[in-house]
């Protein structure tokens, strides 16, 4: 399917590693211009690399996306060389366990800047070339949204208000013809999901677990999935999309644990 990308302007954030990395590739294999939005400077320049290798246009933005005043004013100079915003995809977050007991009011403040603040500037920057395009906004969420995980209060408070944002964004943008859709995932197995799972003493036994609760397939998702619905809700072929959340996730949060129970 042609999904109609070709030549498009994407900005990717944590768009180097992982899920970004995947959504970066999938972009710039569709025809379009992905722009990295990262603070790893290693991993992006691989990247880089990599595409142009396979005759693919990226561009890389060594950032710090919690420093607001310096990535609008990055934004603003790259609209005005490259004369167009298509897409936005706000990807970039950690979930860096900050809990309620574990954590302190300075750390869980500090928590959602990191995982949830960028989101605002980046489209609050975006925005006068989105309108121009009638672009689309995808963001990327998490399961522990709308499950909890335990332990991790900034990153769950961030991923929720993430979905809210989705749908008040689409709400105040659909006069400009600005669709705005999340994507949430649940079990990614990601280079920081596989630290994750190292830092457990068992954890060979707590992959086993997490796979066999997974009921499509009993497999973890792709990142390359993840990637392929985010590029549809990107392109016009996803214009009757708007305000909604997909999740990409083997039915992990919505269908009944017992259907792979039963199996064993």
């Amino acid at each position: 399917m042609n999904l109609e990308l070709h030549n498009k302007v994407i900005f990717i954030t944590g768009g180097a590693r992982g899920i970004g990395a995947a959504i970066t590739q999938a972009c710039a294999r569709e025809g379009a211009l992905a722009v990295i939005f990262d603070r790893d400077k290693e991993a992006a320049s691989a990247l880089q690399l990599e595409l142009s290798k396979e005759g693919l246009r990226s561009e890389a933005v060594v950032i710090d996306l919690t420093n607001s005043s310096l990535l609008q004013t990055t934004i603003e100079n790259l609209s005005a060389k490259l004369g167009r915003i298509d897409g936005l995809v706000n990807n970039a977050g950690t979930n860096d366990g900050v809990g309620l007991q574990n954590g302190s009011p300075e750390r869980f403040r500090s928590s959602v800047q990191e995982n949830l603040v960028h989101y605002f500037t980046m489209a609050h920057a975006a925005l006068p070339m989105l309108k121009k395009a009638g672009g689309s906004i995808v963001n990327i969420a998490s399961k522990v949204a709308v499950t909890g995980q335990g332990g991790t209060s900034g990153y769950a408070a961030a991923k929720a208000a993430i979905l809210g944002l989705t749908i008040e964004w689409a709400v105040e943008l659909d006069p400009f013809g600005i669709r705005v859709n999340a994507v949430v995932p649940a079990e990614v197995l990601t280079p920081q999901y596989e630290d994750w799972v190292k830092g457990f003493p068992n954890s060979e036994q707590v992959l086993r677990d997490i796979v066999s609760s997974i009921p499509l397939g009993e497999r973890f998702t792709e990142a390359d999935e993840i990637a392929s619905t985010v590029l549809f809700l990107l392109s016009p072929k996803a214009v009757g999309i708007n305000g909604r959340h997909l999740f990409v996730d083997g039915g992990y949060v919505h269908l009944d644990r017992r259907l792979t129970k039963a199996a064993h």
